[in-house]
């Protein structure tokens, strides 16, 4: 098993987690007045036998079961689980455990951490994505009016315990979309690292325990050194601008194909590569590496042009834009990334229309 100390917890990887979890709940230095577990449709029956089965201190837990996807992510359902907090007169010495992928986590530590002004919680993450992004950082929030982690804190859980077991129970599509952050942590950080994982065949083993604890790892230095992102965890965007966009309005509109997040951060990357190149000076062979791997993996769809408005309605609501100018974070080479770039509105549409482009020639 490995541990990587955070800010003021430990993210525990390996198979043998739930064990180590039993042990710390035992061992613990609070004494929990209630339990409860946070989960979805999926994880209900997928992966809380498992947890119970391993983890004996939580058998008399309360289980809190709400639907699984984005568009539960949102302060009618947070109300919902704290009015049944509240019901059985649960305070401030319960603990909450969130299992389940992203959209759990997020919304379930900002439960706990609001709730008579924080519980503690802790995560349990069972996506690739949850496992290698959600899982570190301190972020919690929910989505408004569409515009996602419009509302959240930033707060800390008591540790985080991932088993790759549980990416077992996962299609393919959601195992590729988490890859795409693992992706993006190696174009943002580790040459050396990218030369590795463009390789990965998802459609065989995979030593996911290392994979993990690689983008765990990487995800940490740059919390670490910018718990806040005031400027370095920044970095973390790569491909969130446009892919944020592009996930919120393929969910909101009834005529687009949802896109899972790391489908949308795929395209996301493959715009903000043409930026990277224009506006960073990312060298054009890199560039032409980059997007071969994300459209063979990913053989995303062509944007729409009549929502190409939409899209730039959508990132001038991006959090890390500073007086109105939208912010990227591009690229200088591949492992080299860079923030606090700003792009216009007739710079986006030539991203846009470049991915476009790309789709056409592939």
């Amino acid at each position: 098993m490995k541990e990587i100390k955070s800010q003021d917890y430990s993210v525990y990887i390996g198979d043998d987690v739930l064990s180590s979890l039993e042990s710390f709940l035992v061992k613990g230095s609070t004494q929990y007045s209630k339990c409860f577990i946070l989960v979805d449709e999926n994880t209900l029956t997928h992966c809380l036998p498992i947890v119970l089965a391993e983890v004996p201190y939580l058998k008399d837990a309360e289980i809190i079961e709400i639907e699984s996807g984005e568009s539960n992510k949102c302060i009618e359902v947070v109300t919902q689980v704290w009015i049944a907090l509240s019901e059985v007169e649960s305070d401030r010495k319960a603990l909450f455990l969130n299992l389940g992928g992203g959209v759990i986590g997020d919304m379930g530590g900002f439960i706990a951490a609001t709730y008579k002004r924080g519980i503690d919680f802790i995560n349990i993450p069972t996506t690739l994505l949850s496992q290698v992004d959600a899982s570190v950082g301190g972020k919690l929030g929910i989505d408004l009016n569409g515009l996602k982690n419009q509302i959240g804190v930033f707060a800390y859980p008591k540790g985080v315990f991932m088993n790759p077991v549980f990416l077992e129970t996962l299609p393919a599509g959601q195992i590729r979309s988490g890859f795409a952050e693992v992706l993006k942590h190696a174009l943002i950080r580790d040459k050396n690292h990218w030369d590795t994982v463009k390789k990965i065949n998802l459609k065989k083993s995979v030593n996911w325990e290392e994979i993990i604890a690689w983008s765990v790892n990487i995800k940490n230095e740059i919390v670490m050194e910018d718990p806040r992102e005031k400027g370095l965890r920044k970095l973390l965007n790569f491909g969130h601008t446009i892919g944020h966009a592009v996930e919120t309005l393929s969910i909101e509109h009834p005529t687009l194909r949802d896109l899972m997040h790391g489908e949308a951060i795929a395209v996301g990357m493959i715009a903000e590569l043409y930026l990277s190149k224009s506006i960073a000076g990312m060298p054009t062979n890199e560039v032409e590496e980059v997007v071969d791997v994300l459209v063979n993996l990913y053989q995303p769809e062509v944007l729409r042009e009549a929502f190409f408005d939409a899209y730039l309605q959508l990132m001038m609501q991006d959090k890390k834009n500073d007086k109105g100018a939208i912010n990227f974070t591009l690229l200088k080479s591949i492992g080299k990334g860079e923030v606090n770039y700003t792009a216009d509105k007739v710079q986006i549409i030539e991203a846009l229309n470049y991915y476009n482009s790309v789709l056409a020639r592939a």
